[in-house]
């Protein structure tokens, strides 16, 4: 196919590879751009969805145990852990590791997967909203600044 991606024949003009460089090299960036956008979205919107949680849990600078525990540093943290907050034994001994994975599940129905926990909440059944909770908590490291 001449003049195609790739192509090795001789009727490129010398010199005009470099423009097609620069437009992939603006393609690149304008969807990393677009990216870290649609990130920021889900961070907004994640931290609407949090008002649902906030009558129980804190986050970020100061944040305190309330009726459930804060929700500081929750990526990789082991459940059942938060200093300061009296869980239940099945919390405590779930093993669980908080992850994007094991949060999903968990906010989707919490009494599901960890029979016997104090937390009473019908869960979060959207999975965008989900997403969206998972990406706003787990900016905020074990103090509370976000990372």
């Amino acid at each position: 196919m001449p003049g195609g991606i790739g192509h090795k024949g001789g009727d490129v003009k010398p010199g005009r590879e470099k423009p097609m460089k620069s437009t992939l090299a603006i393609a690149a960036m304008t969807v990393a751009v677009m990216a870290q956008a649609a990130h920021a979205q889900d961070i907004a919107a994640g931290e609407q969805s949090f008002r649902k949680c906030s009558p129980c849990h804190a986050v970020g600078e100061g944040a305190k145990n309330k009726v459930g525990p804060e929700l500081n540093g929750l990526d990789g943290r082991h459940s059942g852990s938060a200093p300061g907050y009296s869980y239940s034994d099945a919390n405590k001994n779930s093993g669980i590791i908080w992850s994007e994975k094991t949060f999903e599940q968990y906010v989707k129905d919490p009494r599901a997967m960890i029979p016997g926990t104090k937390m009473i909440f019908p869960g979060i059944k959207n999975d965008k909203e989900r997403d969206n909770l998972w990406a706003y908590l787990k900016q905020f490291g074990p103090d509370g600044k976000k990372k």
